[in-house]
């Protein structure tokens, strides 16, 4: 027999009050402040999982996989640098601090990122020896915060990487809460141990794409015109953010989508200010296409890229190159199943781990502590990096190839198709079986 009155429906959970939306509330209500946590985006975006390839049979000629080539370089950096910077694959590693990660994870990543000849990327709090060290070709990131910025490191960087926004907090600023900063943390960035710290959201020496042009003629003097000048900015506004990063005079620009990781903000952040990469690579492209810079200026792109078809589909909208942070901190060991036990421990799951800013890594990738941080082998972390790497550049070269591309940078939109309305209409590629571009004229077969 029923449990429910005749009179009453069964219970119904809402859709807009949902588990994770009453937990919130809760949690809220009980501490009276907002949620913090590191990776990126949870909810779901319009991604790269809604596009297709269109690979080659009669009217496309496909390239024989084992016998003809398939080229992956990507040169950055040519407009003004004296000395470019030459990757053999068109994927990097984004930038990730040690403050948040540990010594252990950026020689890993310095490591796994020089055997597959690309870049590292410092992150904000200065340059170690762990990345340099371990790192062929090392961009520097120059932040709002300043933090461990001196000319000197300027000077043995590869390139310098002005940033601007990220995608998981763009207008917001840096964060590393106090039980990340360590003695040897503090001092790089001139902080006081064990407290709390919020980087700025804005430089403090410049309000606009003039100033910023000053900036970096300053950036190109101190390294003599050699280094590339990277700006990266969070997906917002991006025809015109990119505009403007030409106008300032960037070599490379790079655009960071919501679902791009950070070690640490707020989840209203996190989930509800950004654009999806998805939607940011074509305005991005379209202004340097206004511009007659597409090729000259090179653009990177990230946020969610996981997979050699991610790769892929990013090339063929226009980019240079992609960036991967959280899904390289994947392959050195985050969030392994080996560590269930302890994840649960903290209240978690493999899989979900997020809370990165507490330093409780059980992976020791996202700690200071030196017990948890000596648990990662940056050899054997390195290897599965330099084996991720390998796996989604040879994917990126096999879909290149169903396409009958010689090069990667050869693929193009006409290569995708959409599988859904909202995904075609930011890619501007047609929806599938159709020749409908939404927002772009009319028609179908």
């Amino acid at each position: 027999m029923s449990d429910h009155s005749p009179f009453h429906t069964p219970p119904r959970f809402s859709a807009t009050f949902d588990e994770h939306s009453i937990a919130q509330i809760q949690r809220a209500a009980a501490t009276g402040i907002y949620d913090i946590r590191g990776g990126g985006a949870k909810r779901r975006v319009p991604h790269f999982d809604d596009l297709l390839f269109l690979g080659a049979s009669i009217s496309r000629y496909p390239l024989e996989g084992y016998r003809e080539k398939c080229g992956t370089d990507v040169v950055l950096g040519t407009r003004f640098a004296k000395k470019p910077i030459s990757l053999k694959i068109p994927v990097t590693i984004a930038g990730m601090s040690f403050g948040a990660l540990s010594g252990n994870a950026k020689e890993a990543l310095g490591r796994g990122a020089s055997a597959m000849g690309t870049s590292t990327t410092t992150g904000d709090g200065g340059m170690t020896q762990e990345e340099r060290g371990h790192s062929n070709i090392l961009v520097y990131q120059l932040l709002p915060s300043r933090y461990g910025m001196n000319p000197d490191d300027l000077r043995k960087a590869d390139a310098i990487e002005v940033v601007i926004g990220q995608g998981a907090k763009p207008g917001g600023g840096g964060m590393l809460l106090g039980q990340k900063i360590t003695e040897r943390v503090a001092k790089m960035r001139n902080l006081p141990i064990g407290i709390d710290q919020r980087s700025a959201c804005r430089h403090p020496d410049w309000t606009g794409p003039d100033d910023l042009a000053i900036k970096l003629t300053e950036l190109r003097e101190i390294t003599n015109w050699e280094k590339p000048i990277y700006v990266k900015v969070g997906a917002t506004r991006p025809y015109y953010d990119t505009a403007l990063a030409v106008k300032s005079g960037a070599d490379v620009v790079v655009l960071d989508g919501m679902q791009g990781g950070t070690a640490a903000t707020q989840e209203v952040f996190i989930e509800h200010v950004g654009l999806p990469i998805l939607a940011a690579i074509r305005p991005a492209v379209q202004a340097l296409q206004d511009l007659d810079m597409h090729r000259k200026v090179q653009l990177i792109v990230s946020g969610g890229i996981r997979n050699g078809a991610d790769v892929a589909k990013c090339l063929a909208l226009g980019a240079d190159a992609v960036a991967i942070g959280t899904s390289a901190l994947i392959a050195l060991g985050d969030n392994a199943p080996s560590l269930e036990a302890e994840y649960q421990k903290l209240g978690t799951t493999a899989g979900a781990y997020d809370d990165w800013h507490e330093g409780r890594d059980p992976a020791g990738i996202t700690t200071q502590d030196p017990a948890l941080a000596a648990r990662l082998d940056p050899v054997k972390a390195g290897h599965r990096l330099a084996n991720y790497l390998a796996v989604l550049t040879m994917e990126t070269q096999i879909i290149a190839r169903a396409c009958g591309k010689s090069h990667v940078h050869n693929l193009e939109p006409d290569d995708l198709v959409a599988l859904t309305v909202e995904s075609a209409a930011m890619a501007r590629v047609p929806l599938a079986g159709t020749n409908w571009i939404p927002g772009q004229g009319s028609g179908g077969y």
